[in-house]
Formats: C-alpha cells, sequence, structure tokens
C-alpha cells in the first residue's frame, strides 16, 4: 500500500528535488503526501461568505471588531487561521471564477468589473473545475448558494434564449439553465446568481420559485444543513464536496425578523450575526452526523467589506470591518481582498494553530489534488499552489514566485514576501482617494513593506525603484506566461492584458 502511495507522489518529489529543495525537505513533502493520502477521502465542505470583511471576524480583529461570531470563532479554536489570505479578486465573480477554476480570472474575458447574468457561463465548457476534478474522483458535488458566474436562461416551451430588459430582469419560474453549474462539474445546485436576481430561486437546471431575499440566507442554511444529513444517511461510503457560496452579509441586507436589532449595532452587523449563526448550523449538521473527524472545513470570504454596511456607523460603535488594513470592498489595497481563511480537520490540522503564510483562494483545486495525492487535470489550475504543507505547519513548497492582486476596475498588484507594488495612484477600487481623484502629483504606483506597513501608509514607491523594478517584472513575466506556476505555457484568454489602467 505505501509503495503504491509513493508511486503516485514520486513524480512531484521528483521535480521538487529538481528545484534545488534539500534532500531532507523534499523526502518530508513526500511522507506528508503519504500520510494524507493513508487517510480515507475527506470530505471538503468551503464556506465563502459574500462581502464579510476581515475585521468582521470577532477572533480576528479583537480590539477593533464588536460584532459577536461565536461560530466561526469556535472554528477558529479548533483549526487554523490564515492571516495572509486573499480572495483572486477584490470583487464577486473574479473571485469564484478563481476559486473553482485555481486560475485568475483575468486570464478570462473578464478584465474589470462583475457579470450580470443572461449570458454564456464565464468559466468556458471543457475547462477543468475543482468540482468536477473531486467528481472524477469518487466524489459527489454539490453547491448551495450564489453562483454569479454568468449562465443563460431559455423558455421551457420554446428553448429560446431569454434576455434580460427593462421590464423583464427576472427569469420566470421553469426557465432552463443550459450552462449552470451542472454543467460545469456539479451534481447538485440550489441557489440563485447574484444579489439583484436572488428572488429568483433555481434547483439544478430550472428556476423552481420566486422568493423575498430575506427568506434566501435561512433556506441556504437548510438547504447545506439537508445536503449533509442526506449524503450522511443514503450515500455513506462516498465523500462529499460541497461549495456553500452564502450571499450574505452582501446587500441586499435583509437579517430574518428574529435577528433584527441583535447586534445593537446596526443592520449590517445583524446580518453577520445571522450568517455567523447559519455558518454554525452547517457544521453542527457535519458533527452531529459522526462526519467531524474526515470532513475538511474551509471558512472564507470572496473580498472584503462592502460601504454599503455603512462604515461610519460601524465605525461609531468601534467596529472596523477592515480591521487594521486599509481599503476595502473592490479596493487593491489590502483591506479589499485580504480574508477570513480558517480550516478545520481534526486530527490533522493543530487546534488553535495560525498561519502567515501568503495562500489565495485559487489554492483550492491544488490543495484538492495534493490531499488526494493525484496529479492536476491537463490545461487547469494554472495559478494554484497547494497549501496542504500548512496545515501541517510546514513551509508551502511553492513554483509560483508571488501571487497577484486585482481591483474592481482591473487594476493590478503584485504580492511578493513582505513587498507589495500596486500599479495605481490610489485605491484602484471605490475608497478615497480614488484614481480620478489622485492628487496630480502622485506617484504612478504604489510599493509598500508589509512587515513595516501592513497598513500602506508610507509610498516606497520612488525611493525603493529596484524592488519595484523587480516586482513589476516578475508580474509582467507571470501575466505572459498564461501561468503563474511551473509547467507549460498556458494561454489567456485575451491576446494582450493591460496591466495599467491608469498611468
Amino acid at each position: 500500500m505505501f509503495q503504491q502511495r509513493f508511486q503516485r507522489v514520486r513524480p512531484r518529489f521528483q521535480q521538487a528535488a529538481k528545484r534545488h529543495l534539500s534532500s531532507s525537505i523534499a523526502i518530508g513533502l513526500a511522507l506528508l503526501v503519504c500520510g494524507f493520502a493513508e487517510a480515507d477521502k475527506p470530505n471538503i465542505v468551503v464556506v465563502l461568505c459574500d462581502d464579510l470583511g476581515y475585521g468582521d471576524v470577532q477572533c480576528l480583529n479583537p480590539e477593533r471588531g464588536k460584532i459577536p461570531t461565536p461560530c466561526i470563532d469556535a472554528l477558529a479554536k479548533d483549526g487554523m487561521t490564515f492571516t495572509d489570505a486573499h480572495s483572486g479578486s477584490s470583487v464577486c465573480t473574479p473571485t469564484r471564477y478563481g476559486l473553482l477554476t485555481g486560475r485568475y480570472s483575468w486570464r478570462s474575458k473578464l478584465q474589470k468589473g462583475v457579470v450580470q447574468g443572461f449570458e454564456p457561463c464565464l468559466i468556458a465548457e471543457g475547462r477543468p473545475t475543482v468540482a468536477g476534478f473531486l467528481k472524477s474522483h469518487g466524489y459527489h458535488a454539490g453547491i448551495v448558494g450564489k453562483w454569479h458566474l454568468n449562465f443563460q436562461y431559455t423558455d421551457s416551451v420554446t428553448g429560446a434564449s431569454l434576455k434580460r430588459s427593462k421590464t423583464n430582469t427576472l427569469a420566470g419560474v421553469g426557465s432552463k439553465i443550459p450552462d449552470g453549474p451542472n454543467s460545469r462539474g456539479f451534481d447538485y445546485f440550489h441557489g440563485f446568481h447574484h444579489a439583484r436576481d436572488m428572488k429568483a430561486v433555481i434547483e439544478d437546471n430550472e428556476v423552481i420559485a420566486h422568493d423575498d431575499e430575506i427568506n434566501m440566507l435561512p433556506r441556504l442554511t437548510r438547504k447545506a444543513v439537508e445536503f449533509i444529513d442526506e449524503r450522511a444517511t443514503t450515500a455513506v461510503d462516498q465523500p462529499f464536496f460541497l461549495y456553500v457560496p452564502l450571499g450574505s452579509p452582501h446587500s441586499p441586507i435583509v437579517p430574518s425578523k428574529q435577528w433584527q436589532g441583535k447586534s445593537g449595532i446596526n443592520a449590517y452587523a445583524d446580518f453577520v450575526m445571522q450568517t455567523d449563526a447559519g455558518f454554525g448550523e452547517i457544521v453542527s449538521a457535519i458533527d452531529r452526523n459522526g462526519l467531524r473527524d474526515n470532513t475538511l472545513v474551509i471558512f472564507s470570504s470572496d473580498n472584503g467589506c462592502s460601504k454599503v454596511a455603512n462604515f461610519k456607523q460601524l465605525q461609531d460603535h468601534g467596529h472596523f470591518p477592515s480591521a487594521h488594513l486599509r481599503g476595502s470592498k473592490a479596493d487593491i489595497w489590502d483591506g479589499g481582498h485580504r480574508i477570513p481563511f480558517i480550516v478545520r480537520w481534526p486530527g490533522q490540522v493543530a487546534s488553535g494553530s495560525t498561519s502567515d503564510q501568503t495562500i489565495c483562494l485559487t489554492d483550492l483545486f491544488a490543495t484538492c489534488a495534493e490531499l488526494l495525492g493525484e496529479s492536476l487535470p491537463e490545461g487547469s489550475a494554472e495559478d494554484s499552489v497547494s497549501f496542504v504543507p500548512a496545515l501541517k505547519g510546514n513551509p508551502i513548497v511553492s513554483t509560483r514566485v508571488g501571487v497577484v492582486h486585482h481591483s474592481f476596475s482591473g487594476h493590478f498588484a503584485y504580492r511578493l514576501g513582505q513587498w507589495k507594488l500596486c500599479l495605481a495612484k490610489a485605491s484602484g477600487g471605490w475608497s478615497k482617494p480614488t484614481e480620478k481623484d489622485a492628487a496630480k502629483d502622485s506617484p504612478v504606483a504604489q510599493l509598500y513593506d508589509l512587515d513595516a506597513d501592513p497598513g500602506e501608509t508610507n509610498n516606497l514607491y520612488t525611493s525603493k525603484p529596484e524592488v519595484a523594478e523587480r516586482l513589476l517584472k516578475q508580474l509582467e513575466a507571470d501575466v505572459s506566461r498564461g501561468r503563474s506556476t511551473a509547467g507549460g505555457d498556458g494561454m489567456n484568454d485575451l491576446d494582450e492584458i493591460n496591466l495599467w489602467k491608469t498611468r
């Protein structure tokens, strides 16, 4: 058995050695992978909040966070907290694309902003997804929540493609979906497309109801719990992957009646508390079904907190949604894309542990492959690096030099160790100053030493030109190669990607 396991990881061991790693580190990596592979295939549950800021989680922001999040805090107590985790973008659609494909979204045709629905799926047909990969290795894959990666609607009678109009913004009950999650690797889907379409409730490939937005969070919580209960009773020998991209606490901010006023702060804080409780119900379903020890649970968010939350009102109560970070949703500053990221896997991940290694949501795909001791599919996960070593407290062995950040307006940044280069004069998003109102004499870019200046207040771009140039060259290389990890050159969906949006 051990020999068979080792044969499956030998290619990666040999590649690591060729990258001039010491033999002791390479052997340790091989044994680590074998150790994980010896366990049964774990169930994998990923809960992704929408617009939950790094500082909205109490245990991540104990001094400047005033919203109770006991269920999320409990997960951190039982598992590992990553303090330097990032979404693939500071807004919704591109982050979700990266999480499912292991590829930065700006390699696709989406260069800024988000999609609006009633259009072909952004994930190209035939492109591997983490759901499809796990399904090919025996998993049952479900998604309960927000898709926001585009799909089409067709008339249930005529089959004609439906288009959004000023008078028709919601697909009718019975409308069919030919290119939704079920065509991109998932066995089951219950949820909605995005916030403005939240009333259209979808199951698998069909709009099944129109329902008020206030009912969506309770619905998603209930359906996620039902999924876990059903798998635990009818398919005990088959591992499952459950992706729960919640629509909260994104607007519309609609806490249920029993949660209204609970925080004593505002409706957003109430909604965060309800989201935390819903997450707690999902974790409880895992535990009471006897799945705790063999289920990897990941809790995270798609980007930073939105200004719709009313920052002034929150701060008047002593709550800072971005904690010590600058910026918020949509921005290129860390408040836009540094996110909560907590992992629980009893017996495999030490309780109450912390990792300060830099990771990205694009890393889920390679991590799942590493857990199973399997190779990534051809032409997939070009920007994905496994963080399996970090789960054991070891350094991540990466062929990716740095991490690329991206803002709502398409501005780029590059993170390499302590350094962060932002190709923007200001926030690159919605926070003041924006690119339009930045001072005319502002440098064309920003460079920060995050070890010394995590709040990104001291721009070193003009005083450290050699560092800025080194990061820029690496960013250019990662973009032009079509991938940021080792392997044959990939291909971006556009012939040219503009790195400098304002200069």
